[in-house]
């Protein structure tokens, strides 16, 4: 379906559900994580060492504990990494839960530490992030990825 179709009825149905289908719509023409091109890599970096690795590591291999809940009953900031669950997600989900943040998708009263990029980075600047995340996993782990992204889209059809 059309973005705006889908918005106008989003709009007349209303509800929680509804409005996270919308923010798991990625802006058009953009929605797609390339670990292949060279510059939205580099770009990537350098965002994600100023944004992002002060929880995320700098080698991408988040907080100790990652999955358990600290004092606060958040999770730490999870891995990036290939020994990490970012590459189960598809990218339309990475782009939101870094434009919009974690806890804007889960709905409800769900608490992270994740806060939401958008006003702060543009949405070619998320995905220049996502897109160096991407590219320092190995093939096997980018090809299971680019496998999870395929069923998502055809589910979406």
């Amino acid at each position: 379906m059309k973005p705006l179709i889908v918005a106008t009825g989003l709009l007349l149905a209303g509800g929680a559900a509804g409005l996270a289908a919308l923010l798991l719509q990625p802006p058009e023409g953009q929605a797609v994580i390339d670990p292949n091109d060279a510059r939205l890599v580099d770009v990537g970096l350098q965002i994600y060492r100023a944004e992002c690795a002060a929880c995320h590591g700098m080698d991408l291999e988040g907080q100790t504990n990652w999955r358990e809940r600290n004092a606060a009953g958040r999770l730490p900031a999870p891995p990036h990494d290939p020994s990490g669950h970012t590459w189960h997600h598809p990218d339309d989900h990475l782009f939101a839960m870094t434009k919009y943040g974690v806890a804007a998708l889960a709905g409800g009263n769900y608490q992270s530490d994740m806060p939401a990029y958008d006003g702060q980075l543009s949405d070619r600047e998320i995905l220049a992030v996502l897109s160096y995340i991407k590219s320092t996993w190995p093939p096997e782990i980018q090809d299971r990825h680019d496998d999870i992204n395929r069923r998502f889209r055809a589910a979406q059809d």
